[in-house]
Order: structure tokens, then sequence, then C-alpha cells
């Protein structure tokens, strides 16, 4: 288990929406220092969060991040982008661009700081998912959180030996900017966060935050009908 008081956390893409959320959780628990990266630093308001740039699809940009911030036990990958883009009538750029960040990018960030972290005494990482990790909608963004799911898996196995427990949250809308044209029940990103960092501090190996998600987990063993009206048809 990883308490939150007096660690020393990193969020990305901890400017607003679920990221946001997580940066005032954890100082409502009592973190010792926070990081909130974002392309663009200046758009990071929380008062006492320690602004840091950060693109994480560039390794130069993420070897930056971590030789300023080597001081972190606890690493959430939050940053991440959905772009709408559709397997067969998007460009194959756009398909690669979503990998880079929502996959590729958590990637670039664990090999940065698995060795900080680890230099540190130990601590965690949390990676951010989605119900579509486990729930096609045919987009592209679904596919980068299964693969991220994967990742996840496999850095759990890989790094428990180190001292570093491994957490993937999961959840379906949230109340952000990425979701301001669906019109569907929605979690605040504050539940979210709640949530997450509950997990963290119990050792959740995966944070199931809200209904869909419980739902969608509890029939991924039946059959593949189960879970899609369009095929029981």
């Amino acid at each position: 288990m990883t308490a939150i008081k007096n660690s020393v956390v990193l969020v990305t893409g901890g400017s607003r929406g679920v990221g946001k959320a997580l940066v005032e959780e954890a100082y409502a628990r009592g973190a010792g220092k926070v990081y909130a990266t974002a392309r663009d630093p200046r758009t990071v308001t929380h008062p006492d969060a320690v602004p840091l740039a950060l693109e994480v699809t560039d390794p130069d940009s993420v070897a930056a991040a971590a030789a300023r911030a080597g001081d972190v036990t606890v690493l959430i990958n939050n940053a991440g982008v959905a772009t709408g883009a559709r397997f067969l009538d998007s460009p194959l750029d756009a398909v690669r661009d979503e990998f880079e960040t929502n996959f590729y990018g958590p990637l670039l960030l664990a090999r940065a700081f698995v060795p900080v972290v680890e230099r540190n005494g130990g601590g965690h990482l949390l990676n951010v998912h989605s119900v579509l990790s486990w729930l096609s909608d045919g987009s592209v963004y679904g596919a980068t959180k299964a693969a991220l799911w994967s990742q996840t898996n496999a850095l759990r196995l890989e790094l428990r030996p180190r001292g570093i427990q491994v957490t993937g949250l999961h959840m379906g809308y949230v109340d952000t900017d990425m979701t301001v044209g669906v019109d569907a029940p929605k979690s605040s990103p504050r539940d979210i966060a709640v949530a997450a960092l509950d997990g963290v501090e119990s050792g959740a190996h995966e944070v199931l935050a809200d209904d869909i998600t419980r739902w969608v987990k509890g029939r991924l063993a039946g059959d593949v009908a189960g879970m899609y009206e369009q095929l029981a048809r």
C-alpha cells in the first residue's frame, strides 16, 4: 500500500479534467508535493502544484521532466487524447498519433520514472484506462486503452519485485472537456480522483470507478454477444 500523505506525486495532463482533480485530491490527502504537467505549464492553476512542461510523446521532453522531478514516488499517467479516429476511414497517421499519446506516452513515462521511484525507496504507478479497455465503441481510442491495460498488467508483474505497486483506473464517461458533446450520465472528476487514490492507498490492482465499468468487467468472461446487443439481433 502507498500513502499519499507526504508523497511526491506527478500527474500527467494535470491542468484540467480528471488530471486537475487528481492534483487537488492528492493535496487534500497531504501530499508533500505534486507536479502537474501540461504542454503549456501556464495552464496549471492549482496554487500549490509545481507546473512542469511535458509532451508525453517526446522522449526528450519526458527525459527532461524526469531530471527535473527527481523526487517523485507516485507517477500518475493520466494524459490522453480521443480524436474520434476510426479504423477503416481515418488516416493511418491519426491512428498512430492516438497510440503515440495513449500507449507509448505512458510507456515513455514509466521507463523514465521507474528508476526515479525506485531510487526514492519505491512507490506507485497509476495508469488511467477506460471502460473502453474492455468494451469497444468502434474507436481507435478504445484500442489504445485496451493496449494500455495490457501494458499495465505486464508492468504490475515486472515492478512488484522492485517495490513499485501498479494500479489501473477504469471508468466510463466523466464530465470533462473530452465528453462535452456526449449526452449520457457522467461521473464528476472529483469522484473519479477519490476512487483512484483510494485504490492507490489500499493497494488495489484495479479501480472500477463507476457502475458501467463494473457491469462490463463482470461480463468479460461471458459470450461476446452479451456485451453487444447488435450481435444478438
